[in-house]
């Protein structure tokens, strides 16, 4: 091979990963691409030494808000960006509620200011608004990756009714938009936040009682009948517990174009845990197992595919903005995207999913569902060279102090956690590596949803 055959950098010696298998192989990059994995040895003008690792595409984080513009108190993309590098994740699709996108405009102008800012490659999703479901046509064809609609009124965000949904799905199924659903049912939720009010309770319980499993399976149930109607790609957000679960797979039997995601959080949280965590266990929908076995029994969800793919849904605010009021004025949310990875690692260790299932759950599949593949959640010749190193073995504690998100705090404080990254390249440069983030704000960059005009 001549010098100008020479690729520019050889993972060597890894364990690689697919949703397909793995293998002992070697991973080439050429001008930021994968240019082959296999077992012949080629020149190269860097080599890693992988021996003992685990190679995986760069994670696809298809759920975080980085508050970036907006409440950038609660999160950056400088930081968050940060904490996604280091946690092996190298493309994140962001969306934001405080300042929403609703047209194209505002998809421009927040491409603009994150661009350089971001640390890693970055989609960007639109908010549908009731009264201007005009906008959902252009703004997916101006490049945002999907449109998100909530079933209650959250975040400042208005709540959509059974006749607004149905509008807006039959708007996006007209344009083959991607519709994310945050499936609360509004009704249900504010007759029990007037009994609960009523009653004077202000206590960390009132979060389960409040946005109760009945809120969640009804509008998953009018969700699902609305897309099988409509032929809509819809997608159910956060699903939270096993028969929640049954229904998107029931409707999506009977036809019903939808997908579930889920969270790190059902896979590992009990619902107790708030009545000693408070506003730091106070996330929507809330956890929703009361038991160890019910938490299995999302894992044996995701080991069997009834859920489709993971996010974070890493939404933080800092310590003292979560103790800063009552339960019921402190924000929703809980910081993620610095440990979902190793959620996800740490389930493998422990036997309940395959490692493959970690690179499909939480790189391909999402990567696929929102278009974005075979670009991301890749390691196929062609594929942006987004590489995750991960040690299998490494066992480590989750320290606030450690936590890169400006929330500083992680729910898995005082958790060990088997699996980590080690290593990130973000189109073949070195991002992070051994905790070090290496990337600048700037080096990621803007990628457009499938709907783009021209992409």
């Amino acid at each position: 091979m001549s010098a100008a055959d020479e690729f520019d950098l050889a993972i060597r010696g890894g364990q690689v990963v697919t949703p397909r298998g793995r293998g002992r192989a070697d991973v080439y990059v050429r001008e930021g691409r994968i240019a082959a994995v296999t077992t012949q040895r080629h020149a190269a003008a860097e080599t890693v030494d992988a021996g003992g690792l685990l190679v995986m595409p760069g994670m696809v984080d298809v759920h975080v808000h980085f508050m970036d513009p907006g409440d950038p108190a609660r999160e950056d993309f400088v930081t968050g960006s940060a904490a996604a590098a280091r946690a092996g994740v190298t493309t994140v699709v962001e969306h934001t509620h405080a300042r929403p996108v609703i047209a194209p405009a505002d998809l421009e102008a927040k491409r603009r200011h994150v661009a350089e800012r971001s640390r890693v490659d970055f989609a960007l999703a639109a908010h549908a608004w009731p009264d201007r479901l005009e906008e959902v046509d252009p703004v997916w064809r101006a490049g945002a990756c999907f449109v998100k609609a909530f079933t209650c009124t959250t975040h400042g965000v208005p709540g959509f009714g059974a006749a607004d949904l149905h509008e807006l799905f039959a708007r996006a199924a007209a344009c083959d938009a991607v519709c994310l659903v945050h499936a609360e049912e509004e009704s249900l939720v504010d007759r029990a936040e007037r009994r609960l009010r009523a009653a004077g309770r202000s206590d960390p319980g009132i979060v389960p009682e409040w946005r109760t499993p009945a809120a969640e399976l009804t509008a998953l149930a009018i969700t699902a009948t609305l897309a099988k109607v409509t032929g809509v790609r819809a997608i159910a957000a956060h699903v939270s517990h096993p028969a929640a679960l049954e229904v998107v797979a029931r409707e999506r039997a009977a036809g019903a174009r939808l997908l579930a995601e889920s969270c790190p959080q059902y896979l590992s949280l009990l619902e107790r845990e708030v009545l000693e965590h408070g506003a730091f266990r106070k996330f929507t929908p809330p956890a929703r197992a009361h038991e160890p076995a019910e938490l299995d029994a999302m894992w044996a969800a995701l080991a069997g595919g009834a859920i489709d793919f993971i996010s974070s849904d890493h939404a933080p605010a800092t310590a003292a903005q979560k103790r800063d009021g009552s339960i019921w004025d402190v924000h929703f949310g809980l910081p993620g995207v610095d440990t979902t990875l190793s959620v996800l690692l740490d389930g493998a260790a422990a036997g309940r999913i395959g490692y493959e299932r970690v690179v499909e759950a939480y790189a391909e599949a999402p990567a696929r569902a929102y278009g974005l593949h075979p670009a991301k959640g890749s390691l196929e010749p062609g594929a942006d060279a987004d590489v995750v190193l991960v040690d299998p073995r490494a066992r480590w504690t989750v320290r606030d102090e450690d936590v890169l998100s400006r929330a500083g705090w992680s729910p898995y404080a005082g958790r060990t956690f088997t699996g980590r990254a080690v290593r990130t390249y973000l189109r073949g440069a070195l991002a992070a590596s051994d905790g070090e983030v290496l990337a600048a704000p700037g080096a990621g960059r803007f990628v457009s949803g499938a709907g783009a005009t021209g992409g």
